[in-house]
């Protein structure tokens, strides 16, 4: 039998402020884990479940420098810069919707490079919507889609001199097949898409960011553009050009109150008749169905009301909308239409390791009587 000495124990007690923490367990266990669970109420997909790992990587010496920072102060540590992190997780739902991930994210040099890669493999089943207006008469298309394959995205960034200013590349790809049980519309899939599709493409990206932390910002903003081309000489199947603005900000109001705000801009690009059901941007927002409103040009804009009750437990409140100008399924100028929702919410956060400033929590979502549950890591943007 082994006994662990005393003074390499292993503690879930914060020596600062008392309370329940595991920054100690992920960096002092080299298998240690942020274990996140993951429950789907996603009204696209139905109810579900699964589980992602949290793995962070530091040197003894980064450990070190935290570890003091973060006994210093209650906010010191999570101020430095990020770990390298590793996520692996998978989850499923009961419409027979499945996925399993691994992405990990480093940084060299000070923070001056950033790589991101990340692979996943699974099967969604989502209901594609659809507008046509014929004669001034707007009429609603839908029907199942189930999609199987992979994705791989990559990204890398480098800072410009000691500015906040970052210049990257992106790589994306995916092989998948679509099918649907209608039968029409699964001999028109069939006919325009064959059994396989392939997505390819490289983009360009900059980003201006001055976040105070990555895991859970609570001042500055971040600003990220991003365009991509998706080409036969890259190995994509169809040719279109994907342009993409998001901006969040935080804004302490006093040592209470944070303001955030975000806000997203997409756009599609193509002289293609005819695209896969899932390439269209869609609005993305907590407690909106996904894909459930597709469109050529999507815009959304959030704003979310935070309360630190202490360094700990933070609640929230926020409200979203979004408008998505569609061409429709088969890119037709003359079936041009324009649709919008809204959500609203609330939820909670905990910090669960200080020294490295990591939030969970819970956000409910309420759209047009539908309903979400999310678990998060992050503020939920």
């Amino acid at each position: 039998m082994t006994f662990i000495p005393a003074a390499n124990a292993i503690s879930f007690t914060d020596p600062v402020d008392g309370k329940f923490d595991m920054g100690d367990y992920l960096a002092e266990n080299a298998y240690g884990f942020l274990p996140v669970p993951i429950i789907i109420t996603e009204p696209a997909v139905g109810y579900g479940g699964g589980a992602m790992g949290i793995f962070l990587h530091e040197s003894e010496s980064e450990k070190k420098q935290r570890k003091q920072l973060a006994q210093q102060s209650l906010e010191g540590g999570a101020q430095l810069i990020p770990p390298a992190v590793t996520v692996v997780g998978a989850a499923g739902t009961e419409n027979g919707t499945w996925l399993a991930f691994a992405a990990h994210r480093r940084t060299w040099n000070k923070d001056k490079v950033r790589y991101l890669g990340a692979i996943g493999y699974g099967n969604a089943n989502i209901d594609i919507y659809d507008n046509i207006n014929l004669l001034g008469n707007d009429y609603e298309l839908a029907f199942d889609t189930k999609s199987t394959g992979l994705v791989i995205l990559q990204k890398a960034e480098f800072r410009v001199g000691d500015s906040p200013l970052l210049l990257g590349v992106k790589q994306f790809y995916s092989r998948s097949t679509v099918e649907s049980s209608n039968p029409v519309v699964d001999k028109f899939l069939t006919g325009f898409m064959g059994k396989e599709t392939n997505m390819s493409s490289l983009g360009l990206l900059a980003k201006y960011e001055t976040i105070d932390n990555l895991f859970y910002p609570t001042n500055g903003f971040v600003v990220n553009a991003e365009y991509d081309l998706y080409r036969e000489e890259l190995g994509s199947d169809y040719e279109y050009d994907q342009f993409k603005l998001e901006g969040e900000g935080y804004i302490p109001l006093n040592n209470k109150w944070t303001l955030a705000v975000a806000g997203e801009h997409q756009s599609l690009k193509t002289d293609e008749w005819f695209l896969p059901p899932l390439s269209k941007p869609y609005i993305d927002l907590r407690g909106v169905s996904a894909f459930r409103y597709q469109g050529d040009e999507v815009t959304t804009l959030q704003a979310q009301l935070m309360y630190h009750i202490d360094n700990r437990w933070t609640v929230s409140g926020f409200y979203g909308a979004g408008k998505a100008k569609d061409e429709g399924w088969l890119q037709n100028p003359l079936t041009t239409t324009e649709s919008s929702t809204d959500a609203y919410g609330v939820g909670f956060r905990y910090q669960i390791a200080r020294r490295y400033g990591i939030h969970m929590g819970v956000d409910v979502a309420f759209n047009e009587g539908d309903s979400a549950l999310y678990f998060q890591v992050g503020s939920g943007f």
